[in-house]
């Protein structure tokens, strides 16, 4: 394979600031070279919406996202049309002609991409919150790239197809006709490998001996039985970055773990891990 980054199959190899695995980096790839979305799962803390953020970047291109609720629906991501603003406006006559319905037409997120004058990344954030007719509902428009704004005639087609990034939680399972639009990716955790790679991109001036301390102790944590949540890179990040800011060696700390409150987030967590501690 080419290593030249004009090839199709190698146009993204994480950022200065993300760092990702050879698998992941496929992916990405493969899903940009196909014109296909790329759903992406794992969980929280992997890094699955700051994947969009530094594609966006490494690509130079814009990034629209759209965060997706339980009482999301798809044709919001298209447009919205405000009648109550229209309404407002025809009862107190403040604002120009209420008969010209395309001012109180507002383009949603997938809509914007689609309207874009270039290409653009879009980011779908946790599709699996929404509802099961959801991602189905999606599917005629990630195909055809147009849609047509009814109550104008308005019709919408994309200049230049977008990269679309979908993020799920796997808090449900998707349609089998949505998945066989998509590459799919599963996020894995980085092993201590990776993550000592991760952690030195945030904190470059880390040594050697407290580096390998932290993740003694972060994996430790991950390690421990019936965790209901357990820490993740973002933590990891925020507790060493505490560490510095005290002062704090670990190497001289005898009992306990300073700042667990940065790794664990329930109290169900910390009593936990505090009795065993003790134990």
């Amino acid at each position: 394979m080419s290593s030249d980054v004009s090839d199709p199959f190698d146009q993204f190899r994480g950022t200065a600031s993300y760092i990702v695995s050879d698998e992941l980096r496929h992916a990405v790839n493969v899903a940009v070279a196909l014109a296909r979305p790329l759903l992406v799962r794992g969980e929280p803390g992997t890094g699955k919406t700051l994947l969009a953020e530094n594609l966006a970047s490494a690509l130079h291109l814009p990034l629209t996202r759209w965060h997706v609720k339980s009482t999301t629906k798809a044709r919001d991501g298209l447009y919205v049309y405000d009648t109550v603003a229209r309404l407002h406006d025809s009862r107190f006559g403040d604002a120009g002609d209420v008969r010209d319905i395309a001012r109180y037409i507002k383009l949603g997120p997938l809509g914007e991409a689609l309207s874009a004058p270039s290409r653009v990344v879009l980011l779908i954030d946790e599709i699996d919150k929404a509802d099961l007719e959801f991602p189905n509902d999606l599917l005629h428009e990630l195909d055809v790239m147009r849609f047509r704004i009814d109550e104008t005639g308005r019709e919408i087609a994309a200049a230049e197809r977008p990269i679309v990034v979908i993020t799920s939680n796997n808090e449900k399972e998707l349609p089998d006709a949505f998945l066989r639009r998509c590459v799919f990716h599963y996020i894995q955790f980085p092993n201590r490998e990776l993550m000592a790679e991760i952690v030195r991109v945030h904190h470059p001036d880390i040594t050697d001996r407290v580096l390998d301390n932290a993740l003694e102790v972060f994996f430790g944590l991950r390690a421990t039985p019936r965790l209901r949540k357990k820490p993740s890179t973002s933590e990891l990040i925020d507790w060493i970055c505490a560490l510095k800011k005290a002062g704090v060696d670990l190497s001289r700390v005898s009992g306990g773990i300073p700042f667990l409150g940065t790794l664990l987030k329930t109290e169900q967590d910390v009593e936990q891990v505090s009795k065993r501690a003790k134990a």
